[in-house]
């Protein structure tokens, strides 16, 4: 164990996030995203859910914050507009957690499958809401 590291962080994990580079990004996926065939390592977290994953990895990684869209979420198909539950709390997480706060952007769905199979990995949660997927950009400790 390792004071002040949530639990859930797991060491391959925790690997991922030390290794990614400034503007490198991570996908936080529900269970149903397609994160084992997307192409980046997928790092499974089934135990967890999206918002309690994204919670932990802004406590110990920095948002960017030289760009508009330092965190991105999937819209809903036939409703860009919507904001599905997940997408709300991911909204509050960041508001309260995140060392550089940003308002959550969005991508049609095949455009975020796109971006999601350039991150540097997946984290595959076990988030049963549905849209509950947000791709975060890593930034930099000033």
């Amino acid at each position: 164990m390792l004071r002040d590291i949530d639990p859930i962080l797991s060491p391959e994990l925790l690997y991922a996030l030390r290794a990614m580079g400034h503007g490198d990004e991570i996908v936080i996926s529900d269970a149903n995203f397609p994160g084992e065939g997307l192409g980046p390592d997928c790092i499974r977290a089934d135990g967890s859910t999206a918002s309690e994953m994204l919670e932990a990895i802004l406590s110990v990684m920095p948002l960017d914050s030289f760009v508009p869209d330092p965190a991105l979420t999937m819209q809903v198909v036939g409703d860009p507009d919507a904001v599905p539950d997940a997408v709300a709390d991911f909204q509050n997480i960041i508001n309260a957690t995140a060392d550089n706060p940003a308002e959550i952007q969005t991508l049609e769905r095949f455009a975020f499958y796109e971006r999601a199979a350039k991150a540097f990995a997946v984290v595959q949660t076990g988030e049963r809401r549905l849209y509950g997927n947000i791709i975060l950009k890593k930034g930099v400790i000033g």
